[in-house]
């Protein structure tokens, strides 16, 4: 077989949310470099980053802020490394970094939700919801 096939990514993907045997990792937090915290230690917009939970880094979002020659800012939002980026803005710095920060949030929830229905914990409020077996 030499393409991938779709199905094989899939089942790796949930193989390792299901493999008990990992430690716990902790969330991403979004990245500071030095040239990202200002003097009296705020956060620069231009450059914060973060990324999406997730098993394969082909398919975990990452969200990047830019600022363009006006000053404006904007988030690149991509799936993998090599995807094309949707593009919010223009923003305040602010409100780039609180649309990241908003945008991780809720994928780590989403993950996370999904993650506990696939290991079973979710598997009864499932089978309550609809009214029957699962």
């Amino acid at each position: 077989m030499s393409q991938s096939d779709p199905t094989d990514h899939a089942l790796a993907a949930i193989a390792s949310i299901l493999d008990h045997s990992e430690s716990h990792r902790e969330p991403e937090k979004a990245t500071l470099t030095e040239e990202s915290v200002s003097h009296d230690g705020a956060v620069e917009a231009d450059g914060y980053h973060k990324f999406g939970p997730g098993p394969l880094a082909a398919i975990r979002f990452k969200w990047t802020v830019r600022r363009d020659a006006d000053g404006d800012y904007y988030v690149n939002e991509t799936i993998g490394e090599n995807s094309t980026p949707i593009v919010e803005g223009p923003m305040s710095g602010e409100a780039a970094i609180k649309f990241v920060d908003e945008r991780e949030s809720e994928a780590r929830r989403r993950f996370d939700l999904l993650k506990s229905e696939m290991t079973g914990r979710g598997a009864i409020n499932f089978a309550d919801r609809d009214g029957g077996e699962i």
